[in-house]
């Protein structure tokens, strides 16, 4: 698909530049970072929506529980490799 954007002088000199250096046609150029910045958000998105959905959980371990971490951490500190 074709589409036309507007950039900064700046802006496209320098991916213009990046793409010679990567061996890139401006397309390809063009695609990974715009790929790259969507994977980012969407994970940052997937990130917020389990925030918001563990917000109000109890995080608290049980005193049970934490001592039996405890254990398993001592016990693996002091087994030897």
């Amino acid at each position: 698909m074709k589409t036309a954007i507007s950039l900064a002088d700046s802006l496209y000199q320098r991916a213009e530049r990046l793409a010679r250096l990567r061996r890139l046609s401006r397309s390809e150029l063009y695609a990974a970072a715009l790929r790259d910045y969507l994977d980012r958000h969407e994970a940052a998105d997937v990130t917020d929506q389990l925030n918001d959905l563990y917000a109000g959980e109890d995080s608290t371990l049980s005193p049970e529980l934490r001592e039996l971490g405890l254990e398993a951490v001592r016990t693996s500190q002091s087994d030897p490799p």
